[in-house]
């Protein structure tokens, strides 16, 4: 049975997950990053959006530069952003190393032990990363899950 061009050429539609970049500037000009998953086929138990994660203030200052680079590599510029804020669609794989970052940052005072948990989460395989994602946000006490992240990440080696 032989199979004509055109149907060879037809891929199915991926199931992904769907997530978004909020991002918005705070009173005395702070940045706002924050990843929604939105409802899709993928993910039937989201009804509604909902924030996967996010960062403002110091942590996020501290931390820019690294953000704002994955978030360029994902191709979303936050520097043309519209004075209400913006919103824009993110891959999957850039969504959870991005949302894991940001969840792990949050709570963090020291830099350098700050600068150890980014570069581990950068360096991280996407599995892995999804499963700490997974265990922070699906957990009874997500803290304790990223508080066992970072535990791992900076102790010396």
């Amino acid at each position: 049975m032989a199979i004509n061009g055109k149907a060879a050429r037809m891929t199915l539609p991926t199931i992904e997950p769907v997530y978004e970049v909020r991002a918005r500037r705070l009173p005395a000009n702070e940045l706002q990053v924050e990843i929604w998953q939105l409802p899709s086929p993928a993910s039937p138990h989201v009804l509604v959006p909902q924030r996967v994660a996010g960062l403002a203030g110091r942590n996020l200052e501290i931390n820019q530069v690294r953000i704002l680079k994955k978030l360029k590599d994902a191709g979303i510029r936050l520097e043309v952003m519209p004075i209400d804020g913006m919103r824009a669609p993110i891959r999957e794989d850039a969504a959870l190393r991005l949302a894991l970052l940001l969840r792990v940052l949050a709570p963090m005072r020291s830099r350098a032990a700050m600068v150890a948990v980014a570069e581990g989460v950068e360096a991280m395989a996407r599995q892995e990363a999804a499963y700490w994602l997974g265990m922070a946000v699906h957990r009874k006490n997500p803290r304790r899950v990223l508080t066992a992240l970072r535990i791992l990440l900076t102790a010396p080696r």
